[in-house]
């Protein structure tokens, strides 16, 4: 289904990239380079164009939803183009001439390039997309015991590393380049491997790490993790979380309380961060993620200040600190005992339906998204589990995507009977005030709409504990 897609997407593409006539001979010192394409349903009235996180252009679109701009001199490299709020990734090589079209309502699905640089481009989506269909599944292979899950993510790095191997062959790109085919190979096959005595511990109760093999993060000796290339590229700065994750929580003392052992953790890993990253960029890039995701999960002022103070001391960047004292400021309107901010909320007739109206008993409001299939038939059935056992409340799923008709089409096909279905129509919204960035959040709020815990997950093994 999707290669028929693909022919459909290419052969209008290819039109777009003729009309525009790009491909012609560059002489030797010609960096000149061409990007363009058309946005179907866009979701902004332009495409952005960025090199790390700076916006070099911002190229309006055209009445027809086309968009065209000349680069006198593009440095070869990897950039990202966005139609907000999603983007993705292009590499252009010397006096590429590159053309996509998008369609904004299934941003990652409909992408194909075409034009000078297209194959590299497209073998980038294609990995991808092959990452994004393992995160489906994914979540019941972090409950197998050490050897059925080595087996199944080795066969996966397998078929995908053929994969790698014949792309590289056939489309021989630059060795520039092959960091990030590399990188997006490794990191995500690494990244699974850090997460897995993690997840596996919480999901299933059982640690498994005195069990790990003496070599089972030896790749960690083969990773360069000062190379200014991929300071901003995803997969390695997820891997990196992942990885600091797993060393602090192996060191944590068990004999402390939760609150000052997630203090202790994740000061362990601004320690670790400054120690292993000698590239400003790179580690400040990494404290700003261990900042974000420490204020997303720790509620007592005390250890928040403790935590910041360190933080401002290790990192060099300051434009970053008004956004992580933000996200901090809006933690704390979150704490217990605490009204509950009013979003936006749909149900599945459309009508809005206000959080004062909706909170009328106990409840337990959870997130999803139709992109993690396997996420949102979990939750819903963890939430089911719950039900029959908590009568005294209410159990509402919250689903975060924008297309409402999708949304409905999605639930459909399930029989979730008992669990309340509303829709977040703005999630910049959602987001700020119920500081959502995560789709494993969960909030218990009390019957009179004050917070009860509003950093929480269905899949703790002792999430029940907070119903009683």
């Amino acid at each position: 289904m999707r290669d028929l897609k693909v022919l459909k997407l290419l052969s209008v593409c290819c039109c777009i990239a003729s009309f525009f006539s790009c491909n012609k001979e560059f002489k030797d010192d010609n960096f000149t380079a061409y990007f363009g394409g058309e946005v179907i349903n866009p979701t902004a009235p332009y495409v952005l164009f960025c090199k790390d996180s700076e916006i070099l252009d911002t190229i309006m679109l055209q009445k027809d939803n086309r968009f065209f701009i000349k680069f006198d001199s593009l440095a070869p490299g990897l950039y990202t183009f966005k139609n907000e709020p999603e983007y993705q990734y292009v590499y252009f090589d010397k006096n590429d001439s590159l053309m996509v079209r998008i369609n904004a309502a299934d941003f990652d699905e409909s992408i194909v390039f075409c034009g000078r640089g297209d194959q590299k481009n497209n073998f980038l989506m294609e990995m991808y997309l092959k990452y994004e269909a393992d995160k489906k599944k994914i979540y019941e292979v972090y409950d197998y015991d050490l050897a059925a899950f080595t087996k199944n993510v080795d066969s996966s790095y397998k078929a995908k590393n053929t994969f790698y191997t014949k792309k590289k062959e056939e489309i021989k790109w630059s060795d520039d380049f092959d960091v990030y085919a590399k990188a997006t190979l490794n990191f995500n096959y690494y990244a699974k491997k850090e997460i897995y005595p993690i997840v596996h511990k919480m999901r299933t109760g059982d640690d498994i790490t005195d069990k790990l093999p003496k070599d089972f993060y030896d790749y960690r000796k083969s990773i360069n993790f000062n190379d200014p290339k991929l300071t901003n590229f995803s997969p390695f700065v997820r891997y990196l979380t992942y990885m600091l994750n797993n060393i602090a929580l192996d060191k944590a003392n068990e004999n402390e309380t939760p609150a000052d052992q997630a203090l202790n953790s994740n000061i362990k890993k601004l320690n670790i961060a400054d120690t292993l990253f000698k590239n400003d960029k790179i580690k400040n890039v990494i404290l700003d993620n261990i900042a974000f995701t420490y204020l997303l999960e720790d509620q007592n002022i005390v250890n928040n200040k403790k935590f910041l103070d360190r933080y401002h001391l290790l990192s060099t960047d300051k434009s970053q600190h008004n956004e992580i004292l933000k996200i901090g400021n809006s933690i704390q309107l979150l704490k217990t005992g605490n009204p509950l901010p009013e979003v936006t909320l749909v149900d599945l007739d459309n009508k809005k339906v206000s959080v004062k109206s909706l909170i009328k008993k106990k409840t337990v409001i959870f997130f999803w998204t139709e992109s993690l299939e396997s996420h949102l038939v979990a939750a819903h059935k963890k939430i089911l589990e719950m039900k029959s056992r908590h009568p005294d409340y209410n159990f509402v799923a919250v689903n975060v995507d924008e297309d409402h008709a999708k949304w409905k089409k999605e639930l459909s096909k399930y029989k979730f009977d008992g669990v309340t279905e509303l829709q977040a129509t703005n999630f910049e919204d959602l987001k700020e005030k119920w500081v959502i960035n995560k789709i494993h959040r969960t909030m218990i709020i009390n019957s009179n709409g004050t917070v009860n815990n509003a950093f929480v997950s269905i899949f703790d093994v002792s999430f029940e504990k907070y119903l009683k």
